[in-house]
């Protein structure tokens, strides 16, 4: 007996004391894009007639807990057995050692460019023209680019060869051996910015040599600058989105849907609770997220009817749906608008819901 008494006492300070590589994922906040947050409008339109809204249009999020955190074992064992939360290998949310500063930084930046793109997709699918070109998203420290191409940079051609897409940079910037050289034609970033301000339609462009060096990449090594493109748009009005302490990609799609609902007469979701997630790009097309299970639990426990889910979550969502949720399959802005107006309409029966298959 005494035996077995200390041998449970060792194991229970072991779970206690010896920290185990797993990090915890639980449901977080979910906010009304059509609403608002903190005291102030989410969505927030300037230079455009705006129409009045109901309902909801929820965008959902996963708390995580930090990278320096370390879980014991008794923990992992009570996240494992509960229903609201979920256990995962620490370098899921913290791959390479990434810290929690770099993850947040990443986050903010991938928040920001699905603001955009939530924009653009929702614009577009009202046939407003947006202008849109390829721009330097970032520069690798001590690459051949630093120093002479910056953040902001349009990027206008490579070689004189026009640039329309961002993956048009590197197909010409790989045409190239390493050690050579390729020359950007580009409208430095301050020089934008003053042609918007002062609405000129001609920005002065420069030209700038730099030498390519090699990839990191195992293998065949190709010829780079150091330097990933995107794209920058001007929009004909203001849209601005308001919401602090929130990452990541994946509201993108219910931040493009509040967009649209705002900007045309009537309600899109007919007064009902909708809630999803899913990142969206610039066409409109729906993207998977991470910690879908976790974001429909946090949507139903706010009260959410219908869950707008990626179709490549579908199946992970359906396995374990919240009681008097209805998970709704979209592909893209248009399959969501058609889900919404049947869901207006009480049309229910038809919709694409998941299944666990």
């Amino acid at each position: 007996m005494l035996a077995s008494t200390l041998m449970l006492i060792a194991l229970l300070c072991a779970g206690v004391f010896i920290p185990v590589p797993y990090a915890e994922m639980s449901p977080g906040p979910t906010v009304n894009t059509l609403g608002e947050h903190d005291g102030e409008l989410v969505l927030q339109i300037a230079g455009r007639k705006t129409y009045p809204t109901d309902g909801h249009l929820n965008m959902t999020t996963v708390r995580v807990t930090s990278a320096d955190y370390r879980m014991n074992l008794v923990e992992a064992v009570y996240g494992w057995l509960a229903h609201d939360t979920k256990v995962v290998p620490h370098d899921t949310l913290y791959p390479d050692g990434k810290t929690e500063e770099e993850s947040t930084q990443e986050n903010a930046e991938e928040f920001s460019q699905s603001q955009e793109s939530a924009k653009v997709a929702a614009l577009k699918e009202l046939d407003v023209p947006v202008k849109s070109w390829v721009i330097v998203s970032t520069v690798v420290k001590d690459a051949p680019a630093e120093g002479k191409l910056h953040a902001g940079d349009v990027i206008k051609a490579v070689d004189g060869q026009p640039v329309k897409e961002p993956s048009d940079v590197a197909d010409l910037v790989t045409e190239h051996r390493p050690g050579e050289d390729v020359v950007f034609t580009i409208v430095p970033a301050k020089e934008q910015a003053a042609a918007e301000k002062e609405k000129r339609t001609a920005a002065k462009t420069e030209k700038v040599t730099i030498t390519t060096r090699a990839s990191d990449d195992a293998g065949e090594k190709r010829a780079v600058v150091g330097i990933s493109a995107g794209t920058d748009h001007t929009f004909p009005f203001t849209v601005d989105i308001k919401l602090a302490d929130v990452g990541g990609p994946s509201a993108g799609l219910m931040f493009a849907l509040g967009i649209y609902d705002k900007l045309t007469p009537g309600s899109i979701t007919g007064g009902s609770f909708v809630a999803g997630t899913g990142t969206i790009d610039d066409e409109g097309k729906v993207g998977p997220i991470g910690g879908i299970e976790m974001k429909t639990v946090g949507a139903r426990d706010k009260g959410a009817e219908y869950f707008l889910t990626p179709a490549d979550n579908c199946a992970a969502a359906a396995k374990d749906t919240p009681d008097g949720l209805t998970l709704v399959k979209v592909g893209t802005i248009d399959d969501a608008l058609d889900a919404l107006k049947d869901i207006r309409a009480g049309d229910t029966a038809d919709l694409p819901t998941c299944t666990a298959s």
